[in-house]
C-alpha cells in the first residue's frame, strides 16, 4: 500500500520546525557571548598593562639600553693578541693505487711496493706529520687560543690547512684514513656542520701570515745555537710568530721565505720534539700554564 503525501509532507514540516528553534537557540547564545566580551577582555588587558608598566620601570631604574631578544656578546680580549702559526715542510704524504684501491704510502706497509717503483722507503714517513700535528694541536697554547693557523705541505708541493680546532685521530690508521680523503676529496668537513676542518689551498703559503710576521726555520746544520726561551722572548709582542719545522725523516728545509735559521738543540730532534720546545717557550712566554 502506497504512503499518503500528505502524510509525508507534515513529517518534513515538523523536522522543519525543530531545526528553526534550534538556530534560534545557537543565535541567542552567539549574541549573549557578544555582549561578555568586551568585559572579559578588559578584565585580561588590564594585568598585562600593569606587567609591561612595571618592566618598563625596571628597565628605566635599571639604565640598560639592551634589547629584548638580542644578547650582548661579552668582548675577548684574547682574540686581538698576536698568536703562532706553524707550517710543516716536506711533509711525506703520497698516494698511490696498490692493488685495487688507493692507499697512503708508508715505508712499513709498502716497503715492496715502493721498492720495484725505485723509490726509498725510508723517505715515505706520514707518521712524523701525525706526530707533529699532534704536538701543535695537543699544546697549551693552542688551548688557550693563541694558535692561529697550521700549514702543512707535502714533499709533492700539495698544500693543505688545518684549522686549530680540529680533532686529529689519536691512531695512525684512522690519521691515515683522513689524510687520503683530503689529498683526494681537496677537503674533509665536520660533522653535521659545512665548516671546513681540513682543506687544500693554493700556493704560495706566504699569502696567508700576517703582514707583520716573523719566519723562523729550523736546521740542525745552523750556525745559529739558541735557547728557544731567550729567543721568543727576545721578538716584541706586536710580531706574529711562524715556524718552520721540517716533517721529513732526513734532509733540510730549503725555501726562501723564512726569515732566520736557527738550531735549537746541539743534537738533532724528531719534528715532534722541536715543536715541544717551541711550544714550552712560547707557553713561559706567555704565562700560559
Amino acid at each position: 500500500m502506497v504512503r499518503p503525501y500528505a502524510i509525508k509532507g507534515k513529517k518534513r514540516k515538523n523536522r522543519g520546525e525543530k531545526y528553526d528553534k534550534k538556530e534560534q537557540e545557537h543565535e541567542e547564545q552567539v549574541e549573549e557571548e557578544e555582549e561578555k566580551e568586551p568585559a572579559k577582555r578588559a578584565a585580561i588587558e588590564k594585568p598585562t598593562e600593569e606587567v609591561v608598566g612595571k618592566e618598563e620601570e625596571e628597565g628605566s631604574e635599571a639604565g640598560t639600553d639592551e634589547l629584548v631578544g638580542i644578547p650582548i656578546v661579552p668582548s675577548d680580549k684574547k682574540n686581538n693578541k698576536n698568536g703562532v702559526i706553524f707550517v710543516l715542510e716536506k711533509a711525506s704524504l703520497e698516494v698511490a693505487k696498490v692493488g685495487k684501491s688507493f692507499q697512503l704510502l708508508n715505508s712499513d706497509d709498502h716497503a715492496n711496493f715502493l721498492r720495484k717503483n725505485n723509490k726509498n722507503p725510508a723517505d715515505y714517513r706520514p707518521d712524523i706529520t701525525h706526530q707533529a700535528l699532534l704536538s701543535i694541536l695537543d699544546s697549551p697554547v693552542n688551548k688557550a687560543g693563541r694558535l692561529q693557523a697550521v700549514y702543512v705541505r707535502t714533499e709533492k708541493g700539495v698544500l693543505f690547512e688545518v684549522k686549530p680546532h680540529v680533532r686529529i685521530p689519536r691512531t695512525y690508521k684512522r690519521f691515515s684514513g683522513i689524510m687520503l680523503q683530503l689529498l683526494q676529496k681537496l677537503n674533509i668537513t665536520a660533522v653535521g656542520k659545512r665548516e671546513k676542518l681540513l682543506r687544500v689551498i693554493k700556493n704560495p703559503v706566504t699569502n696567508y701570515f700576517p703582514v707583520n710576521s716573523r719566519k723562523i726555520g729550523f736546521s740542525y746544520s745552523s750556525d745559529k745555537l739558541v735557547k728557544m726561551r731567550k729567543y721568543v722572548d727576545a721578538v716584541g709582542d706586536d710580531v706574529n710568530l711562524v715556524f718552520v719545522v721540517g716533517a721529513m725523516a732526513h734532509g733540510k728545509i730549503e725555501v726562501d721565505y723564512i726569515d732566520d735559521f736557527i738550531a735549537i738543540s746541539g743534537y738533532p730532534l724528531s719534528a715532534a720534539m722541536c715543536i715541544a720546545r717551541i711550544t714550552e717557550a712560547l707557553a713561559d712566554k706567555w704565562s700560559i700554564l
